[in-house]
């Protein structure tokens, strides 16, 4: 059935599922946090990976049948704001979202710190903005959920940790800037990863500095749908 399985669902009937009050189309977008190492067929068992995108999904699912909510996961490992950018219209207009959440930005850092001065901050936000606008004008109704990128201290960045802190910082900013000129829910994990420090070492929650662990994608669950239900009732 169409809606049990959206995955199945062709852009068609997406088209048609966004009109209908209860039928919501909740994607996620992003890089490898957000890929969680999801299948690329049917394969129920893995289709929306195994990080807070799969944790989001699955709780809400459970907590609300009644909704027929269609959630669907276009992360792919390694991506960039110019990945996204090439496969923008077949991986997100085309699926016509109610509520897209993104969150990129970490590969952009990574090749920037690597000496390719075309990913600085300022392209990224240009980059960024131009996906925000373009999927803005041709859907016009779409909530956007924008998630700043985070690290903590790990092997991945442990050697260059403050040019590092300093370039997810310079992002975040950039992240909050579009929420609030496009009206988007901003999601804040870092400052959610700073507080569980208090509670475990960083490696309990980001065992590389990049990707979280298993405590790590529950964290940011739970916080995206808290933050999300403030503005949206998701039940």
């Amino acid at each position: 059935m169409a809606t049990a399985l959206p995955n199945l669902i062709s852009a068609q009937e997406i088209d048609q599922l966004t009109q209908i009050g209860n039928d919501a189309v909740i994607l996620f977008q992003g890089d490898s946090i957000t890929d969680g190492n999801r299948t690329r067929d049917n394969d129920w068992n893995h289709v929306m990976g195994h990080g807070y995108a799969y944790l989001i999904a699955s709780r809400l699912w459970f907590d609300h049948p009644e909704k027929h909510f269609h959630f669907l996961n276009r992360g792919i490992s390694g991506n960039r704001v110019t990945d996204l950018t090439e496969r923008w219209q077949k991986d997100t207009i085309d699926l016509k979202p109610n509520i897209l959440s993104i969150l990129i930005g970490l590969n952009d850092i990574t090749q920037f710190l690597a000496g390719d001065a075309s990913y600085d901050a300022g392209n990224y936000e240009a980059g960024y903005h131009a996906l925000i606008k373009q999927t803005k004008e041709q859907l016009s109704n779409v909530q956007f959920v924008i998630c700043a990128p985070f690290i903590l201290p790990g092997a991945h960045v442990s050697k260059n940790f403050d040019l590092w802190q300093a370039e997810v910082t310079k992002r975040q900013l950039i992240a909050k800037k579009l929420a609030e000129e496009f009206g988007a829910i901003f999601i804040d994990f870092q400052e959610q990863f700073n507080q569980a420090l208090t509670k475990a070492p960083a490696d309990y929650w980001i065992w590389d500095g990049i990707h979280p662990m298993p405590a790590g994608h529950e964290l940011m669950a739970r916080h995206w749908i808290k933050e999300v239900n403030k503005h949206i009732k998701l039940g």
